[in-house]
């Protein structure tokens, strides 16, 4: 089609966006006349101006201020749909499209017509329409699922033939639906019958596109003689979902409706089918657990082991995406795959090695709890091997300038911090101590956005008519680059942490309403607790009950997050307080915060053990002692008690692990003045358990032992 002349579209919509759509009544319904127009090019026009215009200003169209103007855009814009010019048409959808997320009255009111016009553009011979007609449908499924259900077999099956679309862009909106659903309670029970389709799907939308290996240079094979540029150390394949989710804003909309804008410059795209498939596998992962591997192993097989590059990284990449939600029914084929894994780390193609290193960091917990020589120490071998053999550090200092460049010109409020803070983090921890003279202006950048957010984030609060609400995904990406640079630099990160408030700041965050805040302050926390637990201690005693309450299933990451810091300041606290030795002598006084941070931290323990005992009773006998004695000195109330039900769980997966220090347990149950029933009678199973086990004449002997006071509350309590 010939081009428009820009003018008027150009300066109407100038003129709208500065919300001046008041003072001029008359714009729309001209605009909206201007539709109905025989000439092509002022139909074309109008639609432009409309299309930007609802863009701009969708919440004040929705409104009072103008009389609801949408009453008669929204059924006027479905007309349009089955016009005959696909651009037109496109228009009209993207129209529609952006009053989806509000739930604009005047398009809930029409809702069924707009669902069936979609579904008669389902096969629009046109990209750009089927690319806004799965946008619609992706929306749609967030906010009027109810209207979808009845039709939810074939819209299912439409969207399985739209995610292998020829067109990139329509593929990637279809692909989004995957990702949509597997956050709705229903996905289960829709889902379930189609996953023999939709699983190779997605694995072949993994692959690396033939344009992304060019932008890539994938295809120089030794590269360890090329010096890196800081493309190829840009983490490229599967992003947490928080940082999904902030792209999906920025993306949001590119709704000028050219599918012919992409990107001239030589980057990827930040968000595409490859990243977008990996992130649907990776939901659905931790949907259907266990379900979904009938469907991949033997994709996987065929992947991992075959002879074209391109194929094997792909399957590297879904045995790292499932890692989270099938880890259990991976672990028996994981002594054939991780060292195959451990292998594909000296692959000749870098992309392979990369992929390899990124999966292998997924499975890190299972490789760390098999004997060291197995896997641990072969990974460790070839991971030095990587970092001298290349020695690709002789580049850091052709490297880092750039980086440091582009950061000092990025504003505080540029959405381009974010891939150069994600750049940076895996910089600082593949460089570690070589980071050292670039951390202080990246360390203080970080804590500055903290600060800056929850600021604004406070005055929002209190005056919410005033100040603009603030994007927590520059904290989310800040709090993440601070636990690379903690992971990367380790103790050198001590100084840093000294001449900051980051404490106090982290106590903000690990509050806040948003889980993927506390997600990331809780990784910053166990990170810290890492590298320089001096700065960490003292405020145990305030963090330890925020972790305690953040141990909800129900948000997933946040809350392995908040175990995982759990789990290393209870470390640090046996290493450094040695807490036998304490027991061993009763009567040095202890400050009180020394007391509270040892209660919580065992009520914490506890706790944890009734969420998932699998993994923590195997640790029993390292701190049964030290928890037994922290807990009987505090009276009952509701966290006393179900720290010791998760204490009984525990001592029912590993007995063992409590034999050497029973009397400590006995002298805790004793501790009790009125457990509830059920817990009584845990208690009253283990007692007894433990004295049929060693016989009436050693049981005898054990409880000569015992204080008399604890003789006899045993006795009349449980009839020991």
């Amino acid at each position: 089609s010939s081009p428009v002349p820009p003018t008027p579209g150009i300066l109407i919509t100038t003129i709208a966006s500065k919300g001046e759509l008041q003072m001029w009544p008359e714009l729309l319904p001209q605009l909206c006349n201007l539709l109905n127009s025989e000439d092509y090019n002022t139909c074309e026009g109008a639609f432009g101006a409309l299309q930007k215009i609802c863009e701009d200003s969708s919440e004040l169209l929705d409104s009072d201020a103008l009389n609801r103007p949408l009453n008669v855009m929204i059924p006027k814009f479905l007309q349009f749909f089955k016009h005959c010019s696909p651009k037109i048409r496109s228009h009209a959808i993207a129209c529609v499209n952006q009053f989806i997320m509000d739930r604009a009255q005047a398009l809930m009111e029409n809702i069924d017509t707009f669902i069936e016009h979609l579904f008669a553009l389902a096969v629009d011979e046109d990209p750009e329409v089927r690319k806004n007609v799965c946008r619609a449908l992706v929306m749609l499924l967030e906010v009027r699922i109810d209207r979808l259900i009845p039709h939810m077999y074939s819209i299912i099956q439409y969207m399985l033939q739209r995610t292998q679309d020829s067109d990139e862009n329509v593929a990637l909106e279809a692909c989004e639906f995957w990702l949509t659903l597997a956050e709705q309670p229903i996905c289960k029970d829709v889902l379930t019958a189609h996953l023999v389709q939709l699983i190779p799907i997605l694995v072949h939308g993994m692959r690396y596109s033939e344009i992304d290996i060019i932008l890539l240079k994938g295809d120089v094979e030794e590269d360890e003689a090329v010096p890196d540029s800081d493309q190829d150390i840009k983490p490229r394949f599967h992003k947490s979902r928080t940082v999904t989710l902030a792209h999906e804003e920025q993306r949001g909309g590119d709704g000028d409706g050219d599918g012919d804008d992409e990107d001239d410059d030589d980057t990827l795209s930040d968000w595409n089918l490859r990243k977008c498939s990996a992130a649907a596998l990776d939901v659905l992962a931790n949907v259907f657990r266990e379900e979904l591997l009938p469907h991949l192993l033997p994709l996987l097989k065929e992947l991992l082991f075959h002879l074209e590059w391109v194929v094997k990284e792909s399957g590297i990449l879904v045995l790292g995406a499932i890692a989270e939600g099938c880890m259990q029914g991976m672990v028996p084929y994981l002594p054939e795959l991780i060292p195959h894994l451990i292998r594909c780390l000296a692959d000749r193609k870098a992309l392979v090695r990369s992929i390899a290193c990124w999966t292998l960091s997924r499975y890190a917990h299972w490789v760390v709890a098999q004997p060291p020589e197995l896997y641990l120490k072969p990974l460790m071998t070839e991971l030095l091997q990587r970092i001298l053999d290349g020695n690709k550090r002789e580049y850091i200092q052709k490297l880092m300038p750039p980086l440091i460049q582009k950061w000092n010109e990025l504003k505080d409020e540029d959405k381009d911090l974010f891939p150069l803070l994600e750049c940076l983090s895996s910089v600082a921890t593949a460089l570690q101590s070589g980071f050292l003279p670039y951390c202080e202006p990246v360390y203080q950048r970080c804590v500055t956005l903290v600060q800056k957010t929850l600021a604004q984030a406070m005055m929002y609060n209190q005056h919410p008519e005033q100040y603009e609400a603030p994007d927590k995904d520059f904290m989310i990406v800040a709090l993440d680059l601070l636990s690379g640079l903690a992971e990367g630099l380790g103790g050198h990160v001590e100084q840093l942490v000294a001449r900051s408030n980051i404490m106090t700041l982290l106590f903000q965050c690990m509050q806040d309403t948003m889980p993927e805040v506390r997600q990331s302050s809780f990784a910053l926390l166990g990170d810290l607790t890492k590298a320089c637990f001096v700065h960490v201690k003292p405020c145990i005693a305030e963090f330890m009950p925020i972790l305690g309450t953040n141990l909800n299933p129900e948000f997933i990451s946040v809350c392995n997050n908040a175990t995982w810091a759990i789990g290393e300041i209870c470390m640090q606290m046996v290493v450094l307080n040695n807490l036998v030795e304490i027991i061993n002598r009763p009567n040095t006084p202890k400050t009180l915060l020394e007391n509270t941070g040892e209660a919580w931290g065992a009520i914490t323990i506890g706790r944890l053990g009734f969420v998932c005992p699998q993994e923590v009773a195997p640790m029993l006998q390292q701190f049964i002692r030290p928890w037994c004695t922290s807990l009987r000195n505090i009276r009952d109330n509701e966290e006393k008690d179900s720290a010791f039900r998760g204490i009984c769980i525990m001592i029912g997966v590993n007995p063992g692990g409590v034999v050497q220090d029973f009397i400590f347990f006995c002298d805790a149950v004793a501790s009790w003045v009125s457990p509830k029933d059920d817990l009584r009678d845990m208690f009253y199973k283990i007692l007894h358990g433990f004295k049929a086990q060693v016989g009436e004449e050693n049981w005898q002997q054990f409880s000569e032992q015992f204080p008399p006071l604890l003789k006899d509350r045993l006795a009349a309590f449980y009839g020991v």
